[in-house]
């Protein structure tokens, strides 16, 4: 017959015995869920559908997870290309942290508005570096912008509608725009007139000259080229 002694006993009993056993496992052995996780955001020079600059933001976020890539990119045209771009900015900013991203999930969001961005290409450094400040918890200064492809050695490639976004970046009160090595001046045809007189009649046609343009004079906004992304986080990195 189990008497209350006998019962209160082997409670105490099977407790001991589970408390001794769960002390030697490894904290490595034990699932800990979380939704814990880390987001950064940074402007996006780009061009809309009607051929202006635009300025628009661009999160990132970092969960816990099983290497996913998931994108809430609305009314972005050459989505091929920005698909890309997150591939790529994905695996420089794995090399340059050292952290295996197939442990986390990755969250890419541009909102876009109704502004319809054109240019995915051009994203590719600025998700690079939202990327790597994500992983690495760092802070992204205000009032800095970044255009420029993303290439697989880290390196930063030029792309289009640099004056455009310059003055977009300005617009909105940034400080600094950095920019692909090469593009601080832009060259521009500026359509002219040129008329004839010819046996007493007058005769007009266009014609175009080549007009150079300094990007940083015209914006207004100062300007930086790089070569990568490594030149790129000693000035958008705090």
């Amino acid at each position: 017959m189990i008497t209350q002694q006998n019962l209160i006993l082997a409670v105490v009993i099977v407790f001991v015995v589970g408390f001794i056993v769960g002390g030697n496992v490894e904290k490595a052995d034990i699932m800990y869920p979380t939704n814990q996780f880390s987001e950064r955001q940074i402007n996006l020079a780009a061009v809309d559908i009607n051929g202006n600059g635009a300025a628009v933001p661009l999160r990132v976020e970092i969960r816990y997870g099983t290497g996913k890539v998931l994108t809430d990119i609305d009314k972005v045209l050459f989505w091929i290309d920005t698909q890309y771009s997150i591939q790529t900015a994905r695996n420089v900013a794995e090399n340059i942290t050292g952290i295996d991203t197939n442990n986390y999930d990755i969250f890419y969001s541009i909102e876009t508005n109704d502004t319809g961005v054109v240019g995915g290409p051009s994203a590719g450094a600025a998700l690079t570096v939202a990327t790597i400040a994500a992983l690495k918890e760092l802070t992204i200064k205000d009032g800095v912008i970044i255009t420029g492809t993303i290439n697989p050695d880290g390196t930063i490639g030029q792309v289009g509608g640099v004056l455009k976004k310059a003055r977009a970046a300005h617009d909105i009160g940034a400080k600094l725009f950095l920019i692909p090595t090469g593009q601080a001046y832009e060259t521009t045809l500026l359509a002219k007139e040129v008329c004839t007189e010819i046996i007493g009649f007058i005769w007009c046609r266009t014609g175009y000259e080549e007009q150079i343009i300094n990007v940083a004079a015209d914006s207004g906004i100062a300007i930086i080229e790089i070569e990568n992304i490594n030149q790129a986080l000693d000035y958008i990195i705090q």
